[in-house]
């Protein structure tokens, strides 16, 4: 009986991170899902690990310890935004960490051990391309874009695709986050949030045998937004 693939996936106790987790979970995979609130998932196939991923050093250690995987999926993420000056260097800093250190060091775990044919997505957001009050938001996922360009150019000869999916504002409970008072919620022309269960669909396409032939590019889902 052949084993099922195995995903890393972070950020899986709520929205993003949870959707796909469970879409992978029904597609055949294992999952093993890293969030600081341990993921409530009721499947044979998940394992979940608590998991600070605004501590570097510690995700670090963590990563090193995990079992190889055929896929790595970062999907945490939060929200902190404000008009220029009103963001203090230590939140700018748990963006940082959070969205792009966490990637690094749990990719730099996971990469070398990985098969040949293996993938990578990192949930970026359509804010990289420049959003008012989330200067800080919006560079750390505009660094997931350089990240993962530079990680696809270097992987090509194993066959190892890594790619971006930026969604526009979609349903999940960061749009509720009470740090993000303010920060006014723009429907994409579509006329509602994105669902993550959308996002978890294309998540799901891209760590698949058709998508072999895609890497290192940014793909948005939006609803019309960019328009």
């Amino acid at each position: 009986m052949t084993r099922p693939r195995h995903a890393v996936v972070t950020g899986t106790s709520s929205g993003i991170g949870q959707a796909i987790a469970e879409r992978l979970l029904g597609d055949g995979w294992r999952v093993t899902g890293l969030d600081r609130a341990v993921a409530t998932i009721d499947h044979a196939g998940f394992t979940a690990i608590a998991a600070d991923l605004a501590d570097t050093v510690a995700t670090e250690a963590l990563a090193a310890s995990l079992p190889p995987a055929e896929a790595f999926v970062h999907a945490a993420g939060i929200m902190r935004g404000g008009a220029i000056g009103e963001v203090d260097a230590e939140t700018a800093a748990l963006l940082w960490r959070i969205h792009v250190a966490a990637a690094q060091a749990i990719g730099s775990a996971l990469i070398p051990r990985m098969e040949d044919g293996g993938r990578i997505v990192l949930i970026g957001s359509r804010a990289a391309n420049g959003a008012p009050r989330r200067a800080d938001y919006a560079a750390t996922k505009a660094a997931l874009v350089g990240l993962a360009r530079s990680w696809a150019m270097e992987l090509l000869p194993r066959g190892i695709t890594v790619n971006v999916i930026a969604p526009a504002a979609t349903d999940t409970a960061m749009i509720r986050d009470p740090s993000r008072a303010g920060i006014a919620i723009r429907l994409p022309p579509g006329g509602r949030l994105i669902a993550p269960e959308e996002v978890a669909g294309l998540a799901a396409f891209l760590l698949s045998g058709d998508a072999r032939s895609i890497t290192g590019q940014t793909v948005t889902i939006c609803a019309g937004a960019s328009l």
